[in-house]
Order: structure tokens, then C-alpha cells, then sequence
């Protein structure tokens, strides 16, 4: 009955939630788009717009969202733990910023590139579970998917009677190698940017909503381009299952199959679709996770610039 008030008594619990809520209004704001990206990754269909024309014929809107409860639960779990762990290391890598003051930039961006490596451990196997159920239906999978997946939890019992414990972490290495470095971008560019757009912000936390849409936007969009290729190789690499045709036989060889294939081009389809989809998913994450931190630590009183 205690756990509640005590645990939001600590300020590593009140930013874990915090993230939580960003979390979730990242997902719910951003999914389609995401739908649509991983479309154009491991396909030649098109445009976005001729796959998202094609998709609501054949599958109707719902498919825009399908295997969207796994991440829901999921990412709001990991972007929760990816606050807290960022808080933490932020400030570990370098300890001579007093308490009083904000991270260093330094301390940012090394606070991202670590956070990012540690929350693959999450990440990974729930981002395999939503590649596989995005693609369901698609001519890629159609040729050898027997069976009809109902949800994330159907997917994570077939790969683990098909693939064991192994195949849930399929891709491992490649979401590692994007999202560290992503992460170091990610944070870096959003306490650049809103300390740049409201000058004294990052110490006294009074910056408008419309700062932090854009930092947050931006911050999504740098964080996408930085590693956008190694997102190309591992949505293939993830998309491979025992029972189908082995394509790829690890990172090299899919970057090397895929630019010989379709050319150097292929390395950032659908990037369009997945900086558009950063902005909007990520200036709702930092507002989300702003606002509910505050609210935490001000007992309900949220201090925001009132301009838009």
C-alpha cells in the first residue's frame, strides 16, 4: 500500500515515471508513421504514400496500428528506464557539475551513448515481435508464414518455439550499434537546442511549450539520420525468421547484398517517412516527460513560459 508514495518520494522514481508518460505519447502519436517506415525498409513498394494507400485498401486503417499493444506496454517501460538511466549517467560521467546545475554537454552525450546500449537489452526483442507483425501480410512473409499471428504475444511464442531464447535477440548487435550512438545524439541535441531557443532554461526549467516541441522534434530527427542505415540493415536482418529464406548471413553481408542489390540508395529508404514520424513522436515525449516531471516534483504546479 506504501510502495506509491514512497517510491515518487525519490527523484529516480519520479523521473522513471515521467518517461513512462513520454513514452506513451510517443507511441500513440507516432505509429502509423512507423508502420509505414518498416514497410519501405524491407520492401521496393514505393512511396509512403502509394504503401499507405495500399495498406488501408487491402488491410484496412487498423493495420496502420497493428502489434502496437507490444510497444505500448513495452516502450513505456523502456522509455522510463531509459530517463532514469540517463539521469544517472549524465551526471556520472561527469562528476564535477554540482548538484545544483545541469549536466554538462559532455556528460549528455556520453549519458545517451550509454543509455542507448543498455536499453537495447529491452528494446530489441520488442522491437523484433512489432517488425515481425508489421510485415504480417506483406509478399515477404506471405510466401512462407503458414500460420496467422494475432498479437505480440503469438509472435514471441512462435519465435521462441521456433528460434529459442536466441532468436528473440536476433538483431541484438546491429540495435546496439544504431542506438548508442543515436542516444548520444538524441539527448546532446535536444539540451542543446532548448537551451539555445530559451537562453538560462536547462537551470531554472521555465521554457515554453513550443521550445520543447521543437528540441524534442529536432532531437528526434538528428537522433534518426545519425544511424538511419544500421536502422535499414537491422529491420532486414530482424525480418528473417528459421523459416524463411536466410538472405542475409549477419551485418556485413546484408549491407553488402543490399547496396549490390538496389544500390547505396536503399540505405535510406523511407528516411523521409522516419524523420517526419521523429518530429512528431519526440517534441510529444520530451513535452509529455517535462510537464509530468514537474508536476512530480512541484506537487501538481507546473512551471512553463504560458507563450506557445
Amino acid at each position: 500500500m506504501d510502495f506509491w508514495p514512497e517510491f515518487l518520494a525519490n527523484s529516480w522514481g519520479r523521473e522513471f515515471v515521467a518517461g513512462g508518460f513520454g513514452g506513451i505519447a510517443g507511441i500513440v502519436s507516432g505509429y502509423p508513421l512507423d508502420t509505414l517506415r518498416i514497410r519501405q525498409q524491407s520492401s521496393s513498394s514505393g512511396s509512403a504514400f502509394n504503401i499507405l494507400r495500399n495498406v488501408v485498401a487491402t488491410e484496412g486503417p487498423a493495420a496502420l496500428y497493428r502489434g502496437m499493444s507490444a510497444p505500448l506496454a513495452s516502450v513505456s517501460f523502456q522509455n522510463a528506464m531509459v530517463f532514469q538511466i540517463y539521469a544517472i549517467l549524465s551526471r556520472a560521467f561527469d562528476s564535477s557539475i554540482s548538484a545544483g546545475d545541469p549536466p554538462s554537454y559532455k556528460g549528455v552525450a556520453l549519458g545517451g551513448i550509454g543509455t542507448g546500449a543498455i536499453q537495447s537489452l529491452i528494446l530489441s526483442p520488442a522491437e523484433l515481435i512489432k517488425i515481425r507483425l508489421q510485415l504480417q501480410g506483406t509478399d515477404q512473409t506471405r510466401s512462407y508464414q503458414a500460420e496467422r499471428l494475432t498479437g505480440p504475444v503469438d509472435v514471441a511464442r512462435s519465435i521462441l518455439r521456433k528460434e529459442g531464447l536466441r532468436g528473440m535477440y536476433r538483431g541484438f548487435t546491429i540495435t546496439v550499434l544504431r542506438d548508442a550512438p543515436a542516444h548520444g545524439f538524441y539527448f546532446w541535441t535536444y539540451e542543446y537546442m532548448r537551451e539555445h531557443l530559451h537562453p538560462g532554461c536547462r537551470k531554472n526549467g521555465k521554457e515554453s511549450l513550443r521550445t520543447m516541441l521543437i528540441s524534442g522534434g529536432l532531437a528526434g530527427v538528428a537522433s534518426w539520420v545519425c544511424c538511419y542505415p544500421l536502422d535499414v540493415v537491422k529491420t532486414r536482418l530482424q525480418a528473417q525468421s528459421t523459416s524463411s529464406v536466410q538472405k542475409y548471413n549477419g551485418i556485413i553481408d546484408c549491407f553488402y547484398k543490399s547496396v549490390k542489390a538496389d544500390g547505396y540508395g536503399v540505405l535510406w529508404r523511407g528516411l523521409g517517412t522516419a524523420v517526419t514520424r521523429a518530429f512528431v513522436v519526440n517534441g510529444p515525449i520530451f513535452c509529455a516527460y517535462e510537464i509530468a516531471l514537474r508536476c512530480l516534483f512541484n506537487n501538481g504546479n507546473i512551471q512553463t513560459e504560458n507563450t506557445m
